[in-house]
């Protein structure tokens, strides 16, 4: 890899976040949110490409709260107080123009800063369904997705997982990605490391047992009216799922500008299979609608 980063701790109340960055810090901001069972490293590659298409790019991801670097909890797994969270490090980094990019768990926690905030000027979800925003009752229905029943079990889910990390997370990577080999072994070792800890794998699992209490936050902001500011949906086109229906959920849910796009050769971790074009598909959307 050719990027340099910077790592730091940034202190936001009891938590302390990890943050990697690379390009220049005064470039145009890119925020990037992981998903499960990933952490800040499943972006590595992607700001590889942005360091090298696009030189005025500032790339910043980071762990979320409780796995990897970042310590202690942010609401227990409520994508709203994850998008708390990370609107109060948006305001401690003083970032203007922000593009907020989330993938699976990550994508609804910016789903859920989409909705709160006004000052994200662009807003990427990528390989998700929104909690609350169909079809996410068709999603619930579909016996491929057990995992979700089973993660939001208390206590369970770690039991069975803990000193297992590795060949667990292998599962999903292997049957979720178009091609397991591009999940490269430093980065499943990576996200193994990530979730090591007891208090790792509950801040994972957390995830998934905060959906209800999710659907009924997004459900409230779809009654509270639209939002203008431009969403750009993405999945891998090896991932499975119609794009249309998800397209048809934002516009229901009161998302009036909002752009799909497809990554080819992709399944579910698009950003490590495909990340050169992953960054070209942000790169577009976030310079097409620059302010």
């Amino acid at each position: 890899m050719s990027t340099d980063l910077r790592h730091s701790k940034v202190t936001i109340g009891e938590l302390a976040l990890h943050v990697v960055e690379s390009g220049p810090p005064e470039g145009r901001p890119f925020l990037f949110l992981h998903g499960w069972p990933e952490s800040w490293r499943t972006w590595l590659d992607v700001m590889d490409a942005a360091g090298a298409g696009r030189p005025d790019a500032r790339i910043i991801a980071i762990d979320l709260p409780g796995i990897g670097g970042s310590a202690g909890g942010a609401g227990g797994g409520s994508k709203l107080r994850l998008a708390e969270t990370i609107h109060a490090l948006v305001r401690h980094l003083d970032l203007t123009g922000v593009t907020l990019v989330g993938h699976d768990a990550g994508g609804m926690a910016a789903y859920s800063y989409l909705r709160r905030f006004d000052d994200a000027e662009r807003v990427v979800i990528m390989n998700t369904v929104i909690p609350g925003v169909d079809p996410w009752n068709e999603v619930l229905r579909n016996p491929y997705i057990w995992h979700f029943g089973l993660h939001a079990v208390p206590d369970l889910p770690e039991a069975l997982v803990q000193g297992r990390q590795a060949e667990y997370f292998d599962y999903f990577y292997d049957v979720l990605s178009a091609d397991p080999s591009r999940i490269s072994a430093a980065s499943r070792a990576a996200h193994a490391a990530a979730y090591g800890s007891d208090a790792a794998l509950t801040a994972g699992f957390d995830l998934y047992r905060e959906f209800p209490q999710d659907a009924l936050d997004n459900s409230a902001f779809a009654e509270a009216g639209a939002v203008d500011i431009p969403l750009l949906y993405v999945r891998g086109d090896r991932e499975g799922g119609d794009i249309d229906a998800y397209a048809r959920g934002f516009h229901d849910a009161g998302v009036k500008n909002l752009t799909t796009a497809t990554v080819a050769d992709a399944g579910h971790f698009a950003q490590e299979e495909q990340p050169a074009e992953v960054w070209r598909i942000i790169h577009d959307f976030a310079y097409t609608f620059a302010s």
